[in-house]
């Protein structure tokens, strides 16, 4: 009992630990995202050339994982890759305050998205090891949660930094804010290192009984690799939104990130209750979250300063859930010895679908913004509908 109770509380201070990381991570580059689409567009970027860009970084980013997933549980070297893939993540954000051209800075956005791709399915596996004792719901939660504060500062950073800056040119105000973000990269390297020190194998806090789970991908599985690729396809990357949003004159280049911000507290909340309740009710939690969110295009398009705002806050949700829930019903169905070849192919899949649908949504709105809003809307809603069944069927299964 007293050696349990240890166990729990060892995995509760190591999640801690790695939602530091998540949290200075995504000041870092959550704080840049916020501008990227604005940025993009100063320096010549169309709708279509930052949608495609956005899109085509998620892609590479997603896909990627797949191999480095394999990799990751072929050599066991979770650290390095995390680390690794941490430091290509972070440190090429600070580099697009010398960009003057959109190209230069489109070759360091998919930089970015690439080392995600390195250090994605390691961090995740790393934690869900953790989570065997905690609730993978819960656990992916409290990482969430910490993610998201640092995904609201971030922005915050940015907004102040341009406002202060506001005398200069704009693109040249949010080199500045770029260059800031050089602190909050190193800072999460350090943390990074001390995580590595105090728990070099944390493969060793899995639960011995969790190891027996079959790995193998069922029917079930596959419909809900389906069901996560409707939401992706959906759902457009914020880049698009602010683009939108400048485009219109609908926000001042100060709101933009203040908008994003917004839905990085949205997130943080979100994922910290939908993660509870996943370990509670199981993934019928995951079509209500999909339902909500199958209404924040038609806010987020919308032409007043209102209406992005609650779009904003709809997305935050969808954010939310993504983040914590998806994951945790990726640990809950395989055992840790493949976990992350699981994480990189569900990843992949999901990279795949956010890709094409980037494409598709970025040329729906250079057409017409309300044929967005009825693809946007009407994916979400199928992946609602496709959840439910799910969650019907893992009932049934469950009383049999």
């Amino acid at each position: 009992m007293d050696s349990s109770v240890s166990q729990k509380k060892k995995a509760f201070y190591f999640v801690l630990l790695m939602g530091l990381v998540s949290l200075f991570s995504d000041i870092t580059y959550e704080g840049a995202r916020s501008l990227v689409g604005p940025y993009l567009g100063l320096l010549g970027a169309s709708a279509v050339v930052v949608s495609a860009i956005a899109g085509f970084g998620e892609l590479l980013g997603y896909t990627l994982r797949f191999v480095t997933g394999r990799l990751v549980d072929k050599t066991r070297k979770y650290w390095f890759f995390a680390t690794f893939g941490y430091a290509m993540n972070l440190f090429v954000i600070p580099t697009l305050a010398l960009t003057k051209h959109w190209y230069a800075a489109a070759v360091l956005i998919i930089l970015e998205r690439v080392g995600k791709a390195f250090r994605k399915p390691a961090k995740d596996t790393i934690t869900s090891f953790a989570g065997s004792h905690l609730g993978y719901g819960t656990t992916f939660a409290i990482e969430e949660f910490l993610d998201q504060i640092g995904a609201t500062i971030g922005p915050l950073i940015m907004s102040i930094t341009v406002a202060q800056n506001i005398k200069l040119e704009t693109a040249d105000a949010y080199r500045k804010a770029f260059g800031f973000l050089l602190f909050p990269a190193l800072i999460t390297m350090g943390i990074i290192f001390i995580a590595r020190t105090l728990v070099p194998e944390p493969e060793k806090m899995e639960k011995s009984q969790d190891k027996v789970r079959s790995a193998k991908f069922d029917k079930s599985f596959h419909l809900y690799l389906i069901s996560i690729s409707l939401i992706a396809f959906g759902f457009a990357d914020f880049a698009l939104i602010g683009f939108h949003a400048q485009k219109n004159n609908i926000l001042s280049p100060a709101l933009i990130p203040l908008a994003y911000m917004t839905a990085m507290i949205v997130d943080a909340f979100a994922g910290l209750i939908f993660g509870r309740l996943f370990d509670r009710f199981g993934i019928v939690i995951m079509s209500v979250a999909s339902f909500i969110t199958s209404f924040y295009a038609i806010f987020s398009f919308g032409m007043t300063k209102e209406a992005i705002f609650l779009g904003a806050v709809l997305w935050g949700i969808g954010m939310g859930a993504n983040e914590s829930i998806m994951k945790a019903t990726v640990a809950k169905l395989v055992s840790s010895e493949v976990r992350g070849t699981a994480y990189g192919f569900f990843n992949a899949i999901f990279g795949i679908a956010w890709f094409i649908g980037s494409a598709v949504l970025g040329f729906l709105y250079a057409l017409n913004r309300y044929y967005l809003m009825y693809v946007a809307s009407l994916t979400q809603i199928l992946a609602a509908v496709l959840l439910l069944y799910l969650s019907v069927m893992a009932k049934r299964k469950s009383s049999t």
